[in-house]
């Protein structure tokens, strides 16, 4: 066994003795050593459970015949870190949290692990940890959160974290008194869990199930619901059958995973940030997963669902209508469905006896809301490397637009516009210098596209940006434009007034500047000189690429 190095021969009796006073029984000591990674704390309503999931896993281990050790990594809650210098913390937390469990796993001799992701950055940084450590592997997540229920105006309407962002931009317009928002905010979170919608954690949670990485229902299982604690102790008990297997992360995460895990990521709306985690996890697993094979996937797959933020449907909902089974029956043409999992089956057999139990949530490929995907990704002489649309959050009315440049250099200055109302309709709003170098951190901007949404004027102006947009964003907000402005890309060359053309159905961004005068603008632009001049991001900002090879640092 891997665990050998600490615990077999005569020199390793320093070693047992620690272990023994960590209460490790000869029995224990003789069976296989199994990490039950978490990243449970007490500041993100996703992780504060964790320790209960991790318990239920660590049952299903010793059910099975396995001696388990629960061992913690970090995590960001996106919300708590929005619209300040935290939320620069949270994509560069992604590395961290994949070089703290390959220390872990390392430096204690793990023969396999369980990993108990459930919010935005730690799902992802916990696989591209899988396959470069490659040991048996297998993910069960915390769950999402339940909606919360809201009554205005003796009306229910279900309710999420981003119902709270929208309403900020209400109140400012006058349409919503304080005393209304915070009684929104009072139901918005009812609970523990990843934030209700289809954003971020929920999407990277629904797609370790098309990565083959988890066990079926493991995106959609609330954090609430006892299957919750039932699917970790039979996550914890599988861990041992791949251990007997030698079935590794490197043999289920393959390339047709990863086109697996983006044709789920199509029909479901997913997040633009799944995109940024995916080309990360197949650069991390040695891939060549080119930004430009994604449109050829969205073009080929429909848009199934609509959940929340580009409908009032939740992943609870999703969950009751069959979960993410029932929906890669409905796009079995277009999965690889001789995929190994870690069901010990295909793909092909997982899914095999899905049953769709509400048309609602889950539409037949005959009735999609599109026949192409909800993501797509963009390109132009105003993004070469492309850039990032969640095309099936934005109305019909803004796929396509053009109209002139508002320029800004940071989300703060863009938001103060914004809510002081100085806008015209048609203009394109640009926050540039908010890249993964320039920010540095490439920050998530929630605030403005929740507050354009809010005051009602998702559909009279568009928003593109280097940095990102969180899951729960919607509206014609465009954003890892590539090259970012802190590379010289040619978003660093544009002025108040340039014309801006946003054409989604051809996967187009241009501007109206000609190659000579980019050239130019270009030519007289300062040396970039970033805003972070000491600790973590000063060394992240220095070592990482762009956000069209997902963001990754450099070798």
């Amino acid at each position: 066994m891997r665990s050998d190095v600490v615990k077999e021969g005569l020199e390793r009796a320093p070693h047992r003795a620690l272990l023994r006073a960590l209460g490790c029984t000869d029995k224990e000591m003789g069976q296989p050593f199994i990490g039950v990674v978490t990243s449970v704390n007490e500041i993100i309503p996703g992780h504060v459970h964790l320790r209960t999931i991790a318990e239920a896993v660590k049952a299903g281990v010793r059910s099975a015949g396995g001696t388990p050790f629960e061992v913690n990594t970090i995590s960001v809650c996106d919300g708590i870190a929005m619209n300040h210098i935290g939320m620069k913390y949270s994509l560069p937390s992604r590395e961290l949290i994949a070089d703290s469990v390959e220390i872990l796993a390392q430096a204690h001799g793990f023969d396999a692990l369980v990993m108990i992701p459930n919010c935005d950055k730690v799902i992802p940084g916990m696989l591209m940890a899988a396959v470069r450590l490659n040991i048996p592997t297998i993910f069960v997540s915390g769950g999402p959160m339940l909606a919360g229920q809201w009554w205005p105006g003796g009306q229910k309407r279900h309710v999420d974290l981003t119902t709270v962002f929208e309403a900020v931009g209400k109140v400012a317009q006058g349409k919503m008194t304080e005393a209304e928002l915070k009684e929104l905010e009072m139901v918005a979170c009812p609970g523990c869990g990843s934030c209700a919608g289809m954003f971020t954690a929920n999407t990277m949670n629904c797609l370790t199930e098309a990565l083959g990485i988890a066990l079926a229902s493991n995106g959609t299982v609330p954090a609430v619901d006892a299957a919750r604690l039932r699917l970790a102790k039979e996550t914890g008990s599988q861990i041992m059958a791949l251990l007997a297997q030698d079935l590794r992360p490197k043999d289920i995460i393959t390339q047709e995973a990863i086109r697996n895990a983006l044709v789920v990521d199509m029909a479901l709306g997913g997040s633009t940030n799944s995109v940024l985690h995916l080309l990360a996890l197949a650069h991390e697993a040695g891939m060549d997963f080119p930004l430009t094979a994604i449109n050829a996937i969205s073009d080929t797959t429909p848009h199934l669902c609509k959940l929340s933020p580009a409908s009032e449907q939740h992943v609870e909902d999703l969950h009751r209508a069959g979960g993410i089974p029932a929906l890669m029956a409905e796009v079995r043409e277009q999965l690889h469905l001789k995929a190994p999992t870690v069901s010990g089956q295909t793909l092909g057999q997982d899914i095999a006896t899905a049953q769709i139990r509400d048309r609602e949530v889950i539409r037949p490929p005959t009735q999609p809301y599109s026949p192409r995907g909800g993501i797509a990704i963009l390109f132009g002489n105003l993004a070469p490397e492309g850039a990032v649309v969640k095309r099936a959050a934005v109305a019909e009315s803004m796929l396509c637009h053009e109209g002139p440049a508002l320029i800004f250099d940071s989300e703060e200055e863009a938001t103060a516009t914004i809510l002081r109302g100085e806008l015209t309709p048609g203009q394109v709003i640009v926050i540039r210098y908010e890249g993964p170098k320039g920010g540095p951190g490439m920050r998530e901007m929630l605030t403005p596209t929740s507050l354009l949404s809010g005051m009602g004027r998702d559909e009279e102006v568009a928003l593109i940006t280097d940095g990102r947009f969180s899951g729960a964003s919607r509206g014609a907000a465009i954003g890892h434009v590539s090259p970012e402005a802190a590379r010289r890309g040619p978003i660093a060359a544009l002025r108040n007034g340039d014309m801006i053309r946003i054409d989604i159905p051809n996967y187009r961004l241009d501007m109206g500047l000609s190659p000579a005068l980019l050239e130019q603008r270009l030519a007289q632009l300062p040396a970039f000189v970033s805003r972070i001049e000491e600790g973590y991001l000063q060394r992240y900002g220095e070592k990482v690429t762009s956000a069209s090879t997902g963001a990754v640092l450099e070798r």
